[in-house]
């Protein structure tokens, strides 16, 4: 035959894999925020307020996302030092999202109960301690597992961070680099949908 076979673009294995895990990750928060809502109409159910450090979290995991994917065509331009400055200035913002996230969580927890009861909301002080609210523990479920997530995210831009400034760089691949971009901007997306969530249900 005279025609050539079309070749078909193959996604590489590793990006696959990150794919097929974001997907479950997705599906696990959508089953977690479900499981909240059903919950929260019925009784005994402490009412939370978001405190306003998330507004600030939220600019820095926006920011972040923009300079990792600036970073990531600096680096396919081979523009090394442009490359360095971004990736800083995103382990930098990726950081302090993560402690804002931490301190934001902490004053969410450590807030005076507002307790609905039979459509009756009641307001108790806060003890600090477990006191086997059902809300707490979806709150804790849903924190933990996403502190989590961002835990790895961070340590995937320290990863990146430290390969960026040594000496040579004798391959220019970037897949390594793409995998930790589009897990961040999936962390980004993932906080953006819980926080439009909790903003909604408080």
């Amino acid at each position: 035959m005279s025609s050539s076979p079309v070749q078909r673009r193959k996604i590489h294995p590793q990006k696959f894999v990150l794919w097929i895990a974001m997907g479950s990750i997705a599906m696990m928060f959508a089953g977690f925020t479900s499981g909240y809502m059903v919950r929260k109409g019925q009784d005994n159910w402490r009412i939370f307020h978001l405190p306003p450090i998330f507004w600030a979290s939220t600019i820095c995991i926006l920011l972040s996302s923009v300079t990792v994917a600036l970073g990531l065509r600096a680096f396919k331009k081979r523009e090394m030092p442009k490359y360095r400055a971004l990736i800083s200035t995103t382990l930098v913002l990726g950081i302090l999202f993560a402690v804002l996230q931490a301190i934001g969580f902490y004053e969410l927890y450590h807030q005076p109960q507002v307790v609905n009861i039979s459509g009756v909301v009641e307001q108790t002080a806060k003890t600090v301690r477990v006191d086997g609210n059902p809300s707490e523990s979806f709150l804790f479920i849903i924190t933990g597992m996403h502190l989590l997530h961002i835990l790895g995210g961070v340590i995937a831009l320290l990863i990146v961070f430290f390969r960026a400034f040594r000496v040579r760089v004798k391959v220019y691949n970037a897949t390594g680099l793409e995998i930790v971009a589009t897990y961040w901007h999936f962390v980004d997306i993932l906080w953006i949908y819980l926080f439009v969530f909790f903003l909604v249900n408080q």
